[in-house]
């Protein structure tokens, strides 16, 4: 048989349609051997080359090719978002000085019957972090309730 698959020649009459080894040769493969396709003509006219075909046919003492590894697909981590959540923080920080930096001008804060004088910037800051307590104290209390209710279900 030849191993050029551009320059394959007709079957005989009766022939088989597959390698002189048989359909499981390892050398002869049917996308490059037009006489192992087997619902494909046994003479391929087109001389183009085939798709994902070889650039040089194989031969018979040539070893069986492997297949090259696909690369590994990256995933995130709980490393990577720490990181990430590491730089938000300083820029929100960086952003947070600027503001406190540009408002200096004292302001008299009154707060149960106390009264003060802080920098805007500060009172405002002091304010924020009163809020974001508001939300994260309900919250982590929450978070705990689930954390023993699902470690009861586990136990079962």
């Amino acid at each position: 048989m030849n191993d050029d698959p551009t320059r394959a020649t007709p079957l005989p009459e009766g022939a088989p349609m597959h390698g002189s080894v048989g359909p499981d040769d390892p050398h002869e493969d049917p996308r490059t051997v037009p006489a192992l396709r087997p619902d494909g003509p046994a003479v391929r006219t087109d001389p183009t080359p085939l798709p994902d075909a070889p650039t040089r046919p194989t031969g018979a003492g040539d070893p069986p090719t492997e297949k090259v590894p696909a690369p590994p697909v990256i995933t995130r981590t709980r490393t990577s978002g720490l990181w990430t959540g590491l730089i938000l923080s300083a820029v929100v920080l960086v952003v947070l000085l600027v503001f406190i930096l540009q408002n200096l001008d004292p302001v008299t804060v009154n707060f149960l019957g106390l009264s003060g004088s802080l920098p805007v910037g500060v009172a405002l800051l002091l304010a924020a972090i009163a809020g974001l307590l508001l939300v994260a104290i309900p919250g982590g209390v929450r978070m705990l309730q689930l954390r023993k209710a699902a470690r009861r279900a586990a136990r079962r």
